[in-house]
């Protein structure tokens, strides 16, 4: 086996399950608390990657893209929830899938018109255009691996605010019995607005981090929201810590599975047939993951109460 090849692979895993878990927490936050089924989550992914774009042509800067892209994106959320989901929180679940996926259409046409419906680029900084070597023959892109040392420093932030301040203790009383909370004097719907407007900035930093490393596009988000309710399904719907464990198993199978499924079935089969099966197979072992799981624990790997 190529150890080179399989450190390389397992970094670009832990950076897609880093991502991942960036759009998950804000999805697991907003579900976990709100009881609220957001299907539009990935458009605020994609908002966030039209913006990096935009203030990153403006300013010149990706410094300052980012700076300016987590609050532009916070506030879309916030509006979001306050103009559009608040009369659906007391719904059914059917009620508000129907509602955010026509907020998807509307997301999607909405930057149809502002931005084009061509894609964009966004390019690389160019102090992290570079790579580095991080070991004799292994050479990694310093952009990925800033994503990955940014990612994780924003679960650490996540972690510590739910965990160790007094509107993290809120969220928490709030997801175990939000009527209780409301009595006690705490203004829900304001803890919901600073919710949603916090997994909107999540799901904003996830797509200003991809802009430089894919397209800029519409419907960009749908394909990764699908692999954000997997993992919070397999992490356990309304846990930080089991979102952030299950990002990262998706990440390294759906990655390694990609680099090394092909010569496992060359070894039984054709090129042409093991480089086509290979991803097929590595998206399906996503999945079958979720079925074992689901089997026998059906709450996922970590409840709720748990974290």
């Amino acid at each position: 086996m190529n150890w080179i090849l399989l450190i390389e692979q397992t970094l670009n895993g832990l950076q897609l399950g880093l991502l991942l878990f960036l759009l998950a927490a804000g999805l697991t936050l907003v579900f976990g608390i709100m009881d609220l089924v957001n299907l539009a989550h990935g458009s605020l992914y994609m908002v966030g990657a039209y913006f990096a774009a935009t203030f990153t042509a403006w300013t010149g800067s990706f410094v300052l893209a980012v700076v300016l892209t987590l609050p532009a994106t916070l506030l879309v959320g916030a509006v979001v929830e306050i103009v559009c989901l608040r009369t659906l929180y007391d719904r059914d679940h059917l009620d508000q899938v129907l509602a955010t996926f026509g907020l998807i259409l509307f997301f999607n046409e909405l930057v149809r018109l502002v931005w084009g419906p061509a894609g964009l680029s966004v390019p690389l900084p160019e102090f992290l255009s570079s790579s580095l070597e991080l070991a004799p023959g292994l050479i990694y892109p310093s952009y990925r691996l800033a994503i990955i040392i940014a990612s994780l420093l924003a679960a650490f932030f996540l972690y510590w605010l739910v965990a160790r301040t007094r509107i993290g203790m809120l969220i928490r009383a709030g997801a175990s019995n939000r009527e209780m909370v409301g009595a006690l004097g705490v203004n829900i719907r304001f803890l919901f607005t600073i919710v949603f407007g916090l997994g909107a900035a999540l799901a904003g930093l996830a797509g200003l981090m991809a802009a430089p490393i894919s397209t800029v596009e519409i419907g960009m988000g749908e394909n990764v929201l699908i692999l954000a309710f997997v993992v919070i399904v397999i992490g356990g719907i309304g846990s930080i810590r089991g979102a952030f464990v299950s990002a990262l198993l998706i990440g390294l199978i759906d990655t390694v599975g990609r680099a090394f499924l092909p010569d496992v079935i060359g070894g039984f089969f054709d090129d042409e047939f093991a480089d086509a099966a290979a991803p097929a197979l590595a998206s399906m072992s996503i999945y079958l993951l979720m079925a074992v799981i689901l089997a026998f624990r059906p709450e996922g790997l970590f409840s709720a109460r748990n974290g």
